[in-house]
């Protein structure tokens, strides 16, 4: 993984420590993940992150890692450029590493990870999705989400 920020510099130089990893994912996922970042007046990094912070809890134990395999075996199609924390980024590895372990694909734990974990989180209820990201921002951006696909 590259430490870089968002502005291109590598380090932390006038920037937050952020890695960029590519996610490959369905273009329904990516069409979803960039309208809950417009109904969130955010971009789709920070929409992922939250996704993140919400589903890499639940992951904890090996019974998880089933629901991972089932999604990173649909077609994926479309990559998209994610900028992550460090501190988010540096859970993925672990998280790899298991799905490797139990049959998943070898091609780069953080990727295969991140992945696995945000087309789960996608896979929720667009609405509930929606709420989350609402409550979690305190609020805002519930009125300009929009619930029908």
């Amino acid at each position: 993984m590259t430490r870089m920020c968002h502005c291109g510099h590598t380090g932390t130089m006038d920037c937050d420590d952020e890695v960029m990893l590519t996610v490959r994912i369905a273009a329904a996922e990516r069409a979803l993940l960039r309208d809950l970042a417009r109904g969130q007046g955010g971009d789709v990094s920070g929409v992922a992150v939250d996704g993140l912070l919400e589903v890499i809890p639940a992951l904890h134990d090996d019974g998880s890692v089933l629901p991972l395999l089932r999604v990173l075996a649909r077609p994926a199609p479309c990559a998209v450029t994610l900028w992550l924390p460090a501190e988010v980024a540096d859970l993925l590895p672990l998280l790899g590493e298991r799905l490797v372990h139990a049959g998943g694909s070898a091609l780069g734990p953080a990727s295969a990870a991140l992945s696995a974990a945000l087309r789960l989180w996608l896979a929720g209820d667009r609405a509930v999705l929606a709420a989350g990201l609402a409550r979690l921002h305190g609020g805002c951006g519930v009125a300009r989400m929009p619930v029908a696909a």
